[in-house]
């Protein structure tokens, strides 16, 4: 007998049928990659840590090139001396701790729990870095990124990144010639973390100035720019007890 596909009733079954092939499949190569997805977040998650201290393979001004995924974790390991968590009072050595959620983090603080906040001490030609992760909000979704600290609390480098920021515009924080303007800013005024500010109107476009706590603004992406501020502000503020151990111990 031949089915009738006009029939409403045909229509709808097919598309039950659809949804749960296609669901099915979604569901087992989720899971079937899910170890492979979950390798490429640790690895990426290293190659931003290095990057923020200067251990990349940039090879002109304009470019932004990670360490190869082949030699990051080797890298890692050779440029990342300590990996610190700290909760509250209690400062603790974790190796895993670059693979600590950070968002998950804010909800645990949310909820009234001890926040846990990953650092990565880093050392290269001799010197120390100081490397904390920021998450935050820019225009339309989740904006990330990693900052790297002197123990003068003078900023080596930083990466930023973004999950749906407007291509050409927000999106440009993880262009290099946006995030090279933070290398040198401070992130004391004077005794005080301030942090440091995307600023709209910033007299010092060439970022020749160090001592302002500015950057320059990125055009038609004052939203985005913001969250950046507010996101290294509030990340600084969370690591101030332990920076000012730094401080004090110079």
């Amino acid at each position: 007998m031949a089915i009738n596909t006009d029939k409403n009733s045909y229509t709808v079954i097919f598309a039950a049928i659809m949804v749960i092939v296609v669901g099915s499949l979604l569901a087992f190569f989720a899971s079937a990659l899910s170890e492979k997805i979950s390798e490429n977040e640790r690895l990426e998650k290293q190659q931003n840590i290095l990057y923020a201290m200067g251990i990349n393979e940039n090879e002109d001004e304009g470019s932004v090139n990670f360490i190869p995924t082949d030699k990051v974790a080797g890298e890692f390991s050779k440029y990342i001396q300590e990996q610190l968590v700290i909760e509250g009072d209690q400062i603790t050595e974790n190796d895993q701790a670059y693979l600590i959620d950070l968002k998950k983090q804010e909800t645990a603080a949310k909820n009234g729990e001890t926040r846990k906040l990953p650092l990565f001490i880093g050392e290269k030609d001799g010197k120390k870095f100081y490397i904390i992760p920021m998450r935050g909000k820019g225009l339309w979704d989740a904006i990330w990124g990693f900052v790297a600290l002197d123990q003068n609390m003078v900023v080596q480098g930083v990466y930023f990144d973004h999950k749906g920021e407007t291509p050409g515009l927000g999106a440009n924080i993880k262009q290099r010639y946006f995030m090279d303007d933070f290398a040198g800013e401070s992130i004391l005024d004077g005794t005080e973390y301030a942090g440091i500010t995307v600023a709209k109107g910033n007299n010092d476009p060439t970022n020749d100035i160090k001592d302002d706590n500015e950057v320059d603004a990125l055009a038609g992406a004052t939203i985005t720019g913001n969250g950046v501020s507010a996101m290294i502000k509030e990340s600084v503020k969370l690591y101030k007890p332990y920076f000012e151990t730094i401080r004090a111990n110079k």
